[in-house]
């Protein structure tokens, strides 16, 4: 079975895990070239990393600034800062109470498809909410996790959005369970104008304990992807 290796960076501001994250996947990608040129190479690790991070919107490279609703000045008053980062996706939002989930993962060790890595990340989530009674689905061309799909009461609890080069994946998914939901008024979602934002807490009606909650998403990881953490 094949190991990943697992880190938790606690409360860490946004840019300072970009830069660590990116360093992973360039030396991933390094090692990658390597191993092409000299198959005695060490051979590339896996990770998962989660995190929470201070109040901040990204706006992914497909995104429109438009969803981003508040000036500078604003941003500054609630706390919160903004980065056009270089995953895939429109804006979101993190910050505390949530699960933000990095998986730095060599899909030649698992699947060389998007597609289907992205679905796996998805039923990560949604068997960790199966746990709290939440029958959790995919939206059809909405990539994340959703709530009543298909009715006027469908919201996401948890979003997507990756970059890859080579096989090598970066970003990841950020899962609503404690969140302020206040700082979702300030953004379009993820450019959907017509579907709500939620959050575990919100859903079951109590606050959650963060790390029991990891300790099932990170189960179902290794369950779903067939590694093991270490």
């Amino acid at each position: 079975m094949r190991t990943v290796r697992f880190q938790h960076w606690g409360k860490i501001d946004f840019a300072i895990a970009w830069q660590k994250q990116t360093d992973i996947f360039n030396q991933t990608i390094a090692q990658k070239r390597l191993l092409r040129e000299n198959p005695e190479e060490q051979p590339t690790e896996d990770y998962l990393i989660f995190c929470e991070h201070p109040h901040v919107y990204t706006l992914g490279k497909s995104g429109d600034r438009k969803n981003l609703l508040i000036s500078e000045t604003e941003l500054e008053k609630i706390g919160a800062t903004y980065y056009e980062i270089n995953r895939g996706g429109d804006i979101t939002y993190h910050g505390p109470g949530q699960i933000v989930g990095y998986p730095i993962l060599d899909l030649d060790h698992h699947m060389t498809d998007i597609h289907k890595y992205l679905r796996y990340l998805e039923e990560v989530i949604i068997r960790t909410l199966s746990d709290y009674g939440i029958a959790a689905e995919r939206s059809p061309g909405e990539t994340g996790v959703w709530l009543d799909v298909g009715t006027p009461s469908a919201r996401k609890i948890c979003a997507m959005g990756i970059k890859a080069s080579r096989w090598v994946t970066m970003h990841g998914f950020a899962f609503n369970v404690n969140a302020d939901l206040s700082y979702f008024d300030r953004i379009v979602p993820c450019g959907i104008t017509d579907k709500a934002v939620t959050s575990l807490d919100r859903e079951i009606g109590r606050k959650l304990d963060l790390s029991e909650v990891e300790t099932k998403v990170k189960r179902y990881f290794e369950e779903i992807f067939g590694v093991s953490l270490v």
